[in-house]
C-alpha cells in the first residue's frame, strides 16, 4: 500500500509480504553502503552514478590503466583492456568497448561499441563508433569514425576527417579535412586534404576504391562508383567520374587564365 507520509510504495514492505506468504526471507549484507542508498531526485541520481563510475576507475587503475584524472571517466557499458592503457580527462566508453595493449586515448573523446588495437593513439575530441582499429593506427585530433570503418595497422586519420563504412589499408594515410564514405582503400594510400567521396546520388550508396600505393591530390572528389588504380596519381582539384588507370597521372582542370579586369571600389 501506498497509504503512508511520503504517498510511496515502500520496498521494505516486501519483507513481510514475504513472510506472510511463506517464502523464506534471508539477509543480504551490500558490498558498499552505496548500494543500499534511495534516489528521490537528480541530485541523488547524480551522487550514485559519481560513486559507481569512481568504483569503476579504481578497478580500471588497479588492473594497471593509467587515468589523468579518476574523477573524469565515464564507463557506461563494457571496457576491456590489455596492459598499460593511458585514458585522460573526460572520455566516455559506451557499449562494448574493447582496447589493446599501451593504447592511448586523449582527452574529451567517445568510444562506442569499438574495437581498438596494440598501441593505437587516439587525439583529443575524436567519435568512434561501431568500427574497428587496428595495431599501432594513428587517429585525429577532431576525428569521426562512423559505423562499419575497418583500419588496417599502422594507418593514419588526421584532424576533421570522418570514414563511414570503409577499409582503409595497412600505412595509408588520410590526414586532413576528408570526407571517405562506402569506400576500400588499399594499403600505401595517401589522401590530400579536402578530398572527398561522393557516394550518394539521392538514391543510392555507391563505392569507391582506391587501390595500392595511390595518390590522391588535395581538393579532390571521387565520384562514386569509381576505381582508381595500383600506383595512380590524381592530379588536386580534379573530379574523377570514370575509372582512373593504374600508374598513371589523372587530372581534370581547366587551363588557368587571367583577364583584365579590375575589382569594384567600396563606396565610402
Amino acid at each position: 500500500s501506498n497509504d503512508n507520509a511520503q504517498g510511496e510504495y515502500y520496498l521494505t514492505d516486501v519483507l513481510a509480504m514475504a513472510v506472510a506468504d511463506g517464502f523464506d526471507v534471508q539477509v543480504c549484507q551490500p558490498a558498499s553502503p552505496v548500494e543500499s542508498e534511495g534516489v528521490n531526485n537528480r541530485q541523488q541520481l547524480a551522487a550514485l552514478e559519481r560513486a559507481h563510475q569512481a568504483r569503476i576507475a579504481a578497478q580500471l587503475m588497479e588492473a594497471g590503466v593509467t587515468l589523468r584524472d579518476p574523477a573524469r571517466i565515464d564507463v557506461r557499458g563494457s571496457l576491456r583492456h590489455g596492459s598499460d592503457c593511458e585514458i585522460d580527462i573526460n572520455v566516455v566508453f559506451e557499449g562494448d568497448v574493447v582496447l589493446g595493449d599501451n593504447v592511448v586515448i586523449g582527452p574529451n573523446c567517445v568510444l562506442r561499441d569499438m574495437r581498438v588495437g596494440d598501441g593505437t593513439v587516439i587525439e583529443a575530441n575524436c567519435v568512434l563508433e561501431k568500427s574497428h582499429v587496428g595495431p599501432a593506427c594513428q587517429i585525429g585530433p577532431y576525428a569521426r569514425l562512423r559505423p562499419e570503418v575497418n583500419l588496417v595497422g599502422g594507418a593514419k586519420v588526421g584532424n576533421f576527417v570522418e570514414i563511414k563504412k570503409s577499409n582503409v589499408g595497412q600505412g595509408s594515410k588520410v590526414n586532413h579535412l576528408t570526407y571517405v564514405g562506402d569506400t576500400d582503400i588499399g594499403s600505401g594510400v595517401n589522401i590530400g586534404a579536402g578530398t572527398i567521396t561522393c557516394n550518394y546520388d539521392g538514391a543510392n550508396k555507391h563505392r569507391t576504391t582506391i587501390a595500392d600505393g595511390a595518390f590522391i591530390g588535395s581538393n579532390t572528389a571521387l565520384v562514386a562508383p569509381v576505381t582508381v588504380g595500383e600506383g595512380a596519381t590524381i592530379g588536386a582539384g580534379s573530379v574523377i567520374r570514370r575509372d582512373a588507370p593504374a600508374d598513371k597521372l589523372t587530372l581534370t582542370s581547366s587551363q588557368q587564365v587571367s583577364v583584365n579586369w579590375q575589382r569594384p571600389t567600396k563606396k565610402k
